[in-house]
C-alpha cells in the first residue's frame, strides 16, 4: 500500500471516528489552511495554486452551508448569509487574483474556527 493510500485510510477513519462537532473544526482547519495557501500563491504570483487551494476552500464552505440547519437556533441565518459572503469572495478572490479578499475572508474564518474549536472542547469537557 503506498503511502498516498494510507494517508487517504487514515484521514477516512479519523473523520468516520469523529463527532459531528469534531468534523466541523476539521473542515475549518482545513478552509484556514487553504485560506493561508492561497494566499501565500497569490502573493507570490502562482495563479494555478492559489486557485486550487480557492476553489478547495469554496468547496469546504458550500458544504458548510449545505449542512447548516438555519432554523436550529436564533444565528443560524446570519451564519448562511455569512457562508454565501465568503463564497462570493473566495469566487472574486479566484477571478482576480486578489490578496486582499483572501485576507478578509481569513479574517473571518480564523476567528470562527477558533470559536467552534473552544464550543467543541466545551461539549467534549461537558460529556466525559
Amino acid at each position: 500500500m503506498s503511502a498516498a493510500s494510507l494517508r487517504a485510510r487514515y484521514l477516512g477513519d479519523a473523520v468516520a471516528t469523529s463527532s459531528p462537532q469534531q468534523v466541523l473544526v476539521m473542515l475549518y482547519d482545513r478552509l484556514a489552511l487553504d485560506l493561508e495557501r492561497a494566499q501565500k500563491a497569490a502573493a507570490a504570483g502562482e495563479r494555478e495554486a492559489a486557485s486550487e487551494q480557492l476553489q478547495h476552500a469554496q468547496s469546504i464552505v458550500i458544504e458548510l452551508l449545505s449542512s447548516l440547519q438555519v432554523d436550529a437556533w436564533e444565528g443560524g441565518p446570519r451564519l448562511a448569509a455569512l457562508y454565501n459572503w465568503l463564497i462570493g469572495e473566495l469566487m472574486q478572490a479566484n477571478v482576480k487574483l486578489d490578496t486582499n479578499r483572501i485576507s478578509s475572508c481569513r479574517q473571518v474564518v480564523e476567528p470562527l474556527r477558533d470559536a467552534w474549536r473552544a464550543a467543541a472542547a466545551t461539549l467534549a469537557g461537558s460529556s466525559s
